[in-house]
């Protein structure tokens, strides 16, 4: 369950024109969720058993993706009963706690892998950028209580969706269904959400990205050369890039869009669909977060052999 979906069927429903796409939602979000959830479990699943592993050197960057993991592996554990939703051709079995709390986990993963994920660009940033001032960032104490903060902010911002009023519905067998009178209060939700929880974080990438880059083209001579560690920066601001670019600016672009302008016409089932998928691309971060391990975790690839090995 999302807003975006939610609001779809507010808008659906309150039209005399059958726009609804419930058929095009049975077909993806089964094939998509279900998808989702192997591949993360698996690849969320291994990532903290060698995350907990003793390491020589274990630094922040093992922290946040730690916690980044932790995060993707209870989202991946929810999918299962979205894809179940819709398998049964949009008909909720499971109670209205439990829809509730779908709607709660997506975004408190979202959310908390925006932040986490800006926090090692940020790491990975001071460590090209200021590396005699490094020591603070890569302090574990420091990290474990910017963890904290980031969890407990998370679940708080996202604790309106847990009430009746945004994510109940009256129909006991659906989950997707708005309450009319929630629409003006989604879209203050959507702002703070695109501002707080997207835009900044986006821009502070992005500004890590460039002076990353600026001061890696600057530093020719052999003295303040280090490839590993440049090679491992470079490796977390670029696959964080890239993630932002596929899995959430689509989404808050799409629902930003629909929420503002959800009438229900032919013209707008295009976007309807595209929503969807959209949606769908920001779940798929769970099971992308791996390979940022994979290339930029400190020991991560060696362990990762070592098993594989063994």
């Amino acid at each position: 369950m999302s807003i975006s979906d939610m609001a779809l069927n507010s808008s659906f429903t309150s039209s005399s024109f059958n726009c609804t796409i419930d058929g095009f939602k049975q077909v993806i979000y089964p094939i998509m969720y279900l998808s989702i959830f192997f591949l993360g479990a698996v690849g969320n699943g291994l990532s903290i058993y060698v995350f907990f592993q003793p390491l020589k050197r274990k630094t922040s960057v093992n922290i946040y993706m730690q916690n980044l993991a932790v995060s993707d592996l209870l989202f991946v554990s929810t999918l299962p009963f979205r894809a179940t939703y819709f398998l049964l051709g949009s008909h909720w079995i499971f109670g209205d706690i439990i829809c509730r709390i779908m709607t709660y986990t997506l975004y408190v993963n979202m959310y908390g892998s925006i932040y986490f994920l800006s926090m090692l660009s940020v790491v990975r940033f001071i460590a090209i950028v200021y590396p005699f001032k490094h020591w603070k960032t890569t302090n574990m104490k420091y990290a474990r209580i910017i963890c904290t903060a980031i969890w407990v902010f998370v679940l708080a911002a996202c604790s309106p969706l847990l009430g009746k009023g945004i994510a109940g519905y009256r129909n006991p067998a659906k989950c997707l269904d708005l309450h009319p009178s929630s629409t003006f209060r989604l879209l203050l939700m959507n702002s703070f959400a695109l501002v707080v929880g997207f835009i900044l974080p986006f821009c502070t990438i992005i500004v890590c990205y460039i002076f990353a880059i600026k001061t890696l083209l600057k530093s020719m001579t052999p003295q303040r050369k280090n490839p590993v560690c440049h090679k491992k920066a470079l490796s977390t601001i670029i696959i964080t890039l890239i993630l932002f670019l596929i899995c959430f600016l689509p989404y808050h672009i799409l629902r930003t869009v629909h929420l503002m302008h959800s009438s229900c016409s032919q013209a707008n089932l295009p976007m309807h669909k595209a929503l969807v998928v959209s949606l769908c691309l920001a779940a798929m971060n769970s099971c992308l977060d791996p390979i940022l391990y994979y290339f930029a975790a400190e020991n991560f690839k060696v362990k990762i052999k070592s098993l594989y090995h063994r």
